[in-house]
């Protein structure tokens, strides 16, 4: 573990929680978590709920973030919504790049590369995902898919903005699946992502970017790749809908020494 990064949880609701669902399961996660300072929190509700959740937030630890946005400051783009609305409801994160968007939305890393250069722009601190498919796990490709989507998504990043990126390892096949990648698999990506990002930025600048685990990490595995040199946390999808759970994936981080 790095003393130069603090451990960080963040939980992707995806499309689930109304506003009202919302406030109440953060009014848990601020009770419990609102005052630590060991690990750093952040919730990305569905943009319905960014407001109200964000009001609960308030003056408590944990931040706000969102799970997309467009790389256009405003304009006629149906359905979309931009940095500067994000950053006036205070939100300081967004999700770029998930699987998800990669596939059913069909995002290329170009598209995703100008949204990454947008939000940090605007303040507003990537959290970029990158990972394989199992048929390219299979294939044995998975080093070649995540340098390709590392590289693009990062194009145009300087290394004065490289610390405001978080990047999230989530191999594909692991999403929502119960299958978990092994420690060591996960580890190696991460080792492997640290390399590219020395390689590009120098090892001080590598050192400092915190590199998330995203495949369904749950308080029973969690201890174990959060205690690896290069996994700085977890991008938490179904563990992150039920405050126990999330709040057990913060203990975890908590407790990694």
């Amino acid at each position: 573990m790095s003393p130069l990064r603090k451990k960080l949880i963040a939980g992707n609701w995806k499309m689930n929680k109304t506003s009202a669902d919302g406030v109440a399961l953060v009014q848990e996660i601020v009770a419990a978590a609102g005052k630590q300072t060991e690990v750093d929190v952040v919730v990305c509700p569905p943009f319905t709920a960014l407001e109200s959740v964000g009001r609960v937030l308030e003056g408590s630890g944990v931040r706000l973030g969102a799970q997309n946005v467009h790389p256009e400051a405003s304009g006629a783009y149906t359905g979309e919504i931009s940095v500067g609305m994000l950053r006036a409801l205070f939100a300081s994160y967004v999700i770029l790049g998930h699987s998800e968007r990669r596939s059913y939305f069909q995002e290329s890393d170009s598209f995703i590369n100008q949204k990454v250069i947008a939000s940090l722009k605007g303040q507003l601190k990537p959290i970029l995902c990158v990972g394989e498919t199992l048929g390219q796990r299979e294939a044995g490709e998975t080093l070649r898919v995540v340098q390709t989507q590392l590289e693009a998504g990062l194009e145009g990043v300087g290394k004065d903005q490289i610390a405001s990126v978080v990047i999230a390892y989530e191999p594909v096949w692991a999403i929502g699946t119960g299958k978990v990648a092994t420690t060591e698999q996960a580890q190696q990506v991460h080792a492997f992502i640290r390399s590219l990002l020395t390689k590009s930025y120098g090892e001080n600048a590598a050192e400092k970017v915190r590199i998330l685990y995203g495949g369904s990490m749950k308080p029973a595995n969690a201890p174990e790749l959060l205690a690896q040199r290069d996994i700085d946390g977890g991008l938490i999808g179904g563990a992150s809908l039920e405050s126990r759970s999330f709040l057990e994936l913060v203990a975890a981080a908590s407790a990694v020494r």
